[in-house]
């Protein structure tokens, strides 16, 4: 496994669910699952990056490193991309960002999207999809989908049904053939300094899907079918309670 790291944004703002990164979960705020999920991957440094000094406060409370951001980011690469410079990374080196709102992130798919941009020298991001969990999903705004390439790179990104059955009668197929795309990416870090110098692109603005800015901008996203699947991230009190639920099982989190 070659080396690489993790930044983990992770904002206090949301509008959904207002402090959702350190609401409890098992008796532990939501980052602190995060970071040890994190923690249980090949990665040589996992480090919190935040705009929020409640934040930074509750990761450094439990051990773990943090950086403090700006908070005007558009997007978490973004923040990424602030926390990378900061740290000092260099270019060739790779980091995952994993987002702070997913405490049942596997292992497993941290270190397989990694490894994924190490073996493709011409990629500049590396990610990953998996089958829909139900056709309704093809539809929903709210499950991204993903197109790729017959060698394994994105096509596009969106929040519509992708790719679309002009066919009425071959729409089950077309559900079942269509990937959603899972919120996880490792790039390497002289991308991250181009991609904040780059301004928001139209197709970004209108999907509002930040790694459209890297196809806008011409640069290589490799996708992967994910060989674990995570639970869906925290957006909503729903959401949170499946998790605690989750927690008080025994399942993860944990």
């Amino acid at each position: 496994m070659r080396p690489f790291h993790i930044v983990i944004p992770a904002r206090y703002a949301s509008r959904r669910l207002p402090g959702k990164v350190l609401l409890d979960i098992g008796g532990k705020p939501m980052i602190r699952h995060v970071v040890e999920c994190a923690a249980r991957s090949a990665a040589s440094s996992v480090v919190v990056a935040t705009d929020d000094a409640r934040v930074e406060q509750a990761v450094r409370d439990f051990g773990a490193r943090v950086v403090m951001t700006s908070s005007a980011h558009p997007s978490g690469t973004d923040r990424v991309a602030e926390a990378v410079g900061k740290l000092g990374f260099a270019d060739q080196e790779i980091v995952v960002n994993v987002q702070g709102d997913e405490p049942e992130m596997p292992p497993e798919l941290i270190d397989q999207v990694a490894e994924l941009l190490a073996s493709r020298p011409q990629a500049a991001v590396a990610t990953a999809s998996a089958p829909l969990d139900h056709p309704a999903q093809l539809a929903d705004p709210s499950v991204v989908k993903v197109v790729v390439d017959r060698n394994g790179y994105a096509l596009y990104f969106s929040r519509a049904a992708i790719p679309h059955s002009r066919d009425a009668a071959a729409a089950a197929s077309a559900a079942a053939a269509a990937r959603r795309h899972l919120g996880i990416y490792a790039y390497r870090c002289g991308y991250l300094r181009r991609f904040a110098e780059r301004p928001v692109c139209p197709v970004e603005e209108q999907e509002k899907l930040e790694q459209l800015r890297a196809l806008w901008y011409g640069e290589k996203i490799a996708c992967a079918e994910a060989t674990a699947i995570p639970a869906a991230g925290i957006d909503t009190r729903a959401d949170l309670e499946r998790a605690r639920r989750a927690a008080g099982s025994g399942a993860r989190p944990n």
